[in-house]
Formats: C-alpha cells, structure tokens, sequence
C-alpha cells in the first residue's frame, strides 16, 4: 500500500476553487454500538467530527485509499467490505462559486489491527455511540450516513468490482 502524503498538492491542486470536483474516501467503522469518527484538525471543518477519510491519490485504488486514510489518522487498519454510500459536498461561497466540491465514497470497513491513536490532520479519534452523535458538531451529510449504517449495516452495500 502506498504511503503518500496528502500534505504535497501542487499549486495547481488547490482543493479550494478547484477546477474540478474532487474524489474523496470515508470509512464507516462500526463496533458493538459505537462508530469510529474523528475530529479535524486543520481547516477546512477544524474541530468538525467526520468518518475518517481523505483524499484519493493518482494511481491509487479506492481501496488501497481508505485503508491508507485510516490509518494514517486513526493508527488502525481495516479491511474494507465494500461501498455504502456515494455522495456530493459542494460548499459555495458568498457569490454562489463552488469553493469547495468533493465526491465522496464511503466504504463500511472492519478493523483488523493496529491501535486507536490520532494522527495526521487529526486532534481525536473516538469510538461514538449512537445515543452521543448529536453532542457531536459533525460535518454537513454525514449523520444521515451514519444513521443509515446503524441501521442497514451490511445489508446495504453496494457491488463493487
């Protein structure tokens, strides 16, 4: 698996304006009741809680994406199972430009090792039980996400090749 570091964008990647949207992975991590989110970092969304995710790198299979993302800001290593779910975040700015536009893949994943540390752009990284989501300040999208985890679980992946 390769460990690139998303830190070295190019001046022509600027994520912020970009000429194009985007493409992004999440984890949804879930065990005995509690999901697995993280709180950010750096800006954009520093001190939102969000799946732990990021950004794909060229060459990169999606897979091979989400367990490097994983890892690099939780210390675990998971094993995704598949797609749960494909969505837009496009954030405009005061004149209505999209400063900000990302398609995101989030994948249910299963741990198999490592140990729960904050790492990366991250400040924490906690386990979450349902009933704690709404003292959480998360990021626009994901609840519904999260809900429709705990809810379908497996039974909700989609196929992927």
């Amino acid at each position: 698996m390769r460990m690139a570091r998303r830190g070295n964008l190019k001046k022509s990647e600027t994520r912020r304006y970009p000429d194009r949207p985007i493409l992004g992975v999440g984890a949804l991590i879930l065990r005995r009741g509690r999901i697995l989110l993280v709180e950010r970092g750096r800006e954009p969304l520093k001190g939102y809680w969000s799946l732990p995710g990021g950004v794909l790198e060229s060459g990169e299979k999606l897979t091979e994406g989400i367990q490097r993302e994983v890892l690099e800001e939780t210390g675990l290593e998971v094993e995704p199972l598949g797609i749960f779910e494909v969505f837009e975040r496009i954030t405009s700015d005061g004149r209505g430009r999209a400063e900000y536009h990302y398609v995101l893949i989030d994948y249910l994943c299963r741990v198999r090792g490592g140990r729960l540390k904050p790492g990366d752009d991250v400040s924490r990284a906690e386990w979450v039980s349902r009933a704690d989501l709404h003292e959480r300040r998360i990021t626009e999208g994901t609840l519904p996400v999260i809900e429709r985890a705990f809810r379908q679980g497996r039974r909700a992946l989609l196929k992927t090749r």
